[in-house]
């Protein structure tokens, strides 16, 4: 596993810090060791990337917000009775109307405070293609037993399809937004369960995603109801699905933390998420997947601090070779 820092990271951090006081630079490229595979581990002080900052000169995309009832679902109606969920629509300033976008489904509302912003100074970079990025919450609770449970913890397509026929229409019908249909231009991303939930998209749909973006994955026996395809839940994906199957068009971005939730469980309890996502990276790693593990030292689980400092990074890895098609 190689220790990186985030400049050894990331040449183009390096190019705007350089070039702060030169508006008319464009980062350089970045460094190869930023688009690589492999394993690879930082550590503390962890820092807030500068594409955090809000720059003045810097086109805004624009945040629409509204709320989906589980009485007009056919897929989700509500495990134990009716509820709302909150979803949140970035689309960057640079969007074209009638063009078809790339976009990213973001479980959980995740970083929906932090990732407008670097969105903005990164696709403004020219360092990512102007995506709109969806921000859906789950519909409450956690755990086996609960409405999130079953929609990022069951190891089926069945959330990939709920977005797909109960989502994404919505979203293009009320703000005007086309979504490609090139799975090369469809990412999901995550924490927690929300990050196994998009590899589970991506995994059982590829057809529709081929990126994925993941924060401590629950990558774990957290599936309930039971399904005697994965008695194991996610455990499943290390343990007999990636192992066993031949190898799909994905590319995965995986972090975790040295004190991720169960770091000090057994492998009995199929509750170490250090453990499954360790496994996830070498599954991944056999079967020559484009992936890129993360190890945060010092971390826990989906650390604020980790996930601030790395977002930006790990967009650029995710994103590149991706090309609008004609």
């Amino acid at each position: 596993m190689k220790t990186i820092t985030r400049i050894a990271c990331a040449a183009a951090l390096l190019a705007l810090a350089a070039a702060a006081d030169d508006a008319d630079k464009k980062p350089a490229p970045p460094s190869k060791e930023a688009l690589a595979d492999g394993d690879f581990k930082i550590a503390p002080p962890y820092a807030d990337a500068p594409e955090l900052k809000v720059k003045d000169d810097v086109p805004k995309g624009t945040l629409h917000e509204f709320t989906m009832d589980s009485k007009d679902s056919k897929i989700y109606p509500g495990l134990k009775g009716a509820y709302k969920r909150k979803v949140a629509v970035y689309v960057p300033k640079q969007y074209v109307s009638g063009s078809e976008a790339p976009f990213m489904v973001v479980q959980d509302a995740m970083t929906k405070d932090t990732l407008p912003k670097i969105l903005d100074n990164m696709i403004n970079d020219g360092r990512l293609p102007p995506l709109v990025v969806i921000f859906i919450a789950s519909g409450g609770g956690d755990g086996k037993g609960s409405e999130r449970g079953l929609e990022y913890d069951t190891v089926s397509e069945k959330y990939a399809e709920f977005i797909e026929s109960e989502v994404l229409p919505v979203v293009e019908k009320e703000y005007k937004v086309k979504f490609t249909k090139d799975p090369d231009g469809r990412a999901t991303m995550g924490g927690s369960s929300g990050g196994a939930c998009a590899f589970t998209m991506a995994w059982f749909r590829p057809d529709l995603y081929h990126r994925v973006l993941s924060y401590s994955g629950t990558f774990v026996d957290q599936q309930s109801p039971m399904n005697p395809k994965s008695p194991h839940g996610a455990w499943e994906y290390h343990e007999n699905l990636i192992p066993k199957s031949d190898a799909k068009p994905l590319r995965v971005w995986l972090e975790v933390g040295e004190k991720d939730n169960g770091f000090n469980r057994d492998e009995k309890s199929l509750h170490n998420w250090v453990m499954a996502n360790d496994r996830m990276a070498a599954a991944l790693k056999d079967k020559k997947y484009h992936y890129r593990y993360v190890f945060a030292a010092a971390a826990g689980h989906v650390d604020g601090k980790v996930v601030k400092q790395t977002l930006p990074d790990a967009l650029v890895w995710l994103w590149q070779g991706y090309e609008a098609k004609k």
